[in-house]
This record gives structure tokens, C-alpha cells and sequence, in this order.
């Protein structure tokens, strides 16, 4: 089915990847289309604004031992009791607020065991668009590199992300993936006061032939931020 002329189509696809209920395939392929279609990108941005304040004016509630069975069921994890609370519904309706209970939940539960971000990065275009967001753990040492509106690129090409230091040549930190989200151990020369800005060039494929830099052009760009 071809979802760009179909805006009923587009908008509940929007809506869901927000919520976090589209998922596995559908998922990723909904991803990919945003890579290409600004306007689709633009309506995620839609849903975001009306959607995310809302847990602000929610109540928390406990939630039934029947949901943490269900929820320890689909993630394979091992039953143990919790106190922690989750944020109930968006105020969609019934059945949309329990499936969104249940997701923060579940994403609660992930992120517990997973890294804890303390950097991010924001990589815009020259036109200022956000074209990458990357985010580093610096106590696990990891870094993640999300692509939510950069160009497509050429199969014979990719991307490398880049930190660039006050003095020196600039640090690799890796060649992203086609799949739009790349996860890398921390290296070393990523973060720190002599770093001043994260940048993405385009390379040959598989990185750059140079070990001191970048070939290609640079095509986004932007600092470190800590975290909240």
C-alpha cells in the first residue's frame, strides 16, 4: 500500500510511532519512509507535541499484578515483585491509554537494565533541520546514533561520525549503519572539554580511506549537550 496518498493511512502511522505501538517491521519500514518524505517527518513532530506533554498531568497508579505477569511474559523476564509506578493513558480512549500503560511500563523495565544516556547531540543540516541525534552512555560506554531526518544515502556511500577536538586531527567514532540506528562502544577521544563538535561526512563505503579525517564533505553537525 502506498501511504503517501493516503493521509488517514499517514496520520494513524504518525500517531502510533509516537505512542510506541508500532513495532518489529513496521516499525523500521515507517522509518525508512521518513528518511525520504519531510512532510511524514513533520507529522511525527505533530504527534510528539500534542502527546508527550500529557504525562505531565497524569496521576500515577500501581498497576495490576496480571499487567506485570503480562509484561514479564512478552519481554522473557524473570518474575519479581517492583514498586514502581507508570504513567496511565494519553486520554485517546480507553483501550489506546492501556496499551500506552503498558508500553511505558515495559519501556521502564528495558531502560532499567540498559544504558543510561548522560550526553546527547543533536547533528543538523546547514539549514539547521536535525538530521541525527546521538547519545552517549559515559558510564557503560556507549554511544547510539539515531538518523530521524538526514537525506537518503547512495548505496556506494556512508556516513561516519566524527568528534572534532580543539587541536589535532579529528576522531573516527564509527560508520553507521543503513538500518538508521548504529550503536558503537565509547571511544575514548569522543567527549571531553576538547571536543567541540560532533560532525557526520560522507565516505566511500564502509569509512573513510584517510585514518586523520574525513574525504568526503561534511554534512552535519553539532556539540555535546549533558543531559538532564
Amino acid at each position: 500500500m502506498n501511504i503517501r496518498e493516503n493521509d488517514d493511512l499517514r496520520d494513524k502511522l504518525a500517531a502510533e510511532y509516537v505512542l510506541g505501538t508500532l513495532r518489529g517491521g513496521a516499525r523500521r519500514r515507517f522509518e525508512g519512509l521518513m528518511y525520504s518524505d519531510a512532510a511524514l517527518r513533520m507529522l511525527v513532530k505533530e504527534w510528539e507535541r500534542r502527546l508527550l506533554p500529557m504525562h505531565e498531568f497524569v496521576r500515577a497508579q500501581e498497576p495490576s499484578p496480571q499487567v506485570w505477569r503480562n509484561i514479564e511474559m512478552r519481554l522473557h523476564l524473570k518474575p519479581e515483585r517492583s514498586s514502581w509506578h507508570f504513567w496511565r493513558g494519553f486520554g485517546i480512549g480507553t483501550a489506546s491509554a492501556a496499551v500506552a500503560a503498558a508500553l511505558v511500563v515495559a519501556i521502564g523495565l528495558q531502560q532499567l537494565r540498559g544504558p543510561s544516556y548522560d550526553l546527547v547531540a543533536t547533528l543538523t543540516d546547514q539549514q539547521a533541520q536535525p538530521a541525527l541525534l546521538v547519545k552517549a552512555d559515559t558510564r557503560k560506554r556507549l554511544l547510539q546514533v539515531h538518523i530521524v531526518g538526514a537525506a537518503p544515502v547512495p548505496v556506494d556511500r556512508s556516513l561516519q561520525l566524527w568528534a572534532i577536538p580543539k587541536k589535532g586531527a579529528p576522531r573516527s567514532l564509527g560508520v553507521l549503519g543503513a538500518e538508521g540506528r548504529s550503536t558503537f562502544s565509547l571511544a575514548s577521544g569522543a567527549v571531553g572539554d576538547d571536543v567541540v563538535v560532533l560532525a557526520i561526512s560522507l565516505e566511500p563505503r564502509g569509512g573513510s580511506p584517510d585514518p586523520n579525517g574525513p574525504t568526503g564533505p561534511v554534512l552535519y553537525k553539532g556539540p555535546w549537550v549533558r543531559a538532564m
